[in-house]
């Protein structure tokens, strides 16, 4: 009899136990790191609100390049336009009353971790006669971090140099005539200087595509854009903007590694193939990365 009740006992204990434990169980949000966690919840109940994570910081910057421009030490500008002022390695005294040039293909070289390259395709047209060209600002953003260096294209690869492409250039008559090649200029700088009979008179230092006339007649359209490789200076991005500031030593378009007699190269250099590859040679030294801040 004792037994049949303790029996009885059990199963009604059995039954009525999880009852009542389902009822204390306190319900809510069990996450410490919840906003409304509750330390007295046992269970969870999918009611946790979590703060919302601040927006990350940008981890790209802006870039403008601010180009200062000389001539064998001396400040170029407007200001001193025209004036026989300049003196290149071969002793020509010359003035300077244009100066145009295109750069683009502007490659960023990472360092640590990266060891890659950012390539921003874009290009822009300095022309010191307009205010505020010597600035110019890529649209395009690099990543924040390491570089170890810089380069950019003086005029169009050959992918980009495509004849009335580009309407801004269109617009500022940088054309190159199709003849030689078609495409655009990469560089224009024209002034006067004094001659070997003491007489001053005109030069025009344009350079772009060369056309090369063979032996047998037929022509050859030689890219002979130049590049600027600054790769040995290495920089830390870390602000929202960047600018780089460069050197643009014009002498060195007269000297290295050809020294240029303008008495012998002074007009109608376009079509010239001997003066445009001596262009392209040149030019690999003209620009030099002072500092980036």
């Amino acid at each position: 009899m004792k037994t049949t009740k303790i029996i009885s006992t059990l199963i009604i204990l059995a039954i009525i136990t999880p009852f009542f434990t389902s009822c204390s169980d306190d319900k809510g949000c069990t996450d410490p790191v919840a906003l409304n966690f509750d330390k007295k919840a046992d269970k969870d109940d999918g009611s946790c609100i979590y703060p919302t994570p601040p927006l990350p910081a940008s981890n790209e910057a802006s870039v403008a390049f601010d180009l200062d421009h000389f001539f064998n030490g001396v400040g170029v500008s407007t200001a001193n336009f025209n004036q026989l002022i300049f003196t290149n390695d071969f002793g020509n005294n010359l003035s300077i009353s244009k100066l145009r040039y295109l750069i683009s293909n502007f490659k960023f070289h990472r360092g640590h971790p990266y060891y890659d390259t950012i390539t921003v395709n874009e290009f822009k047209l300095i022309d010191l006669s307009v205010p505020g060209s010597n600035i110019p600002l890529l649209t395009a953003k690099i990543p924040k971090g390491e570089y170890e260096g810089l380069s950019f294209t003086i005029g169009f690869t050959t992918a980009n140099n495509i004849s009335n492409f580009y309407p801004t250039l269109n617009a500022a008559t940088w054309n190159w005539p199709d003849a030689l090649g078609g495409g655009y200029h990469y560089m224009q700088l024209e002034g006067q200087f004094v001659n070997s009979s003491s007489a001053t008179v005109n030069y025009a230092y344009h350079y772009g595509t060369a056309r090369e006339i063979t032996a047998t007649n037929d022509t050859i359209f030689h890219p002979n854009f130049g590049t600027a490789n600054l790769s040995n200076n290495a920089y830390i991005v870390t602000a929202d903007e960047v600018a780089f500031h460069l050197k643009v030593n014009l002498d060195e378009w007269f000297k290295n590694p050809n020294t240029w007699d303008l008495n012998q190269f002074s007009t109608l250099l376009m079509p010239n193939f001997q003066a445009q590859q001596m262009m392209q040679q040149n030019s690999a030294t003209v620009f030099q990365l002072d500092h980036v801040h």
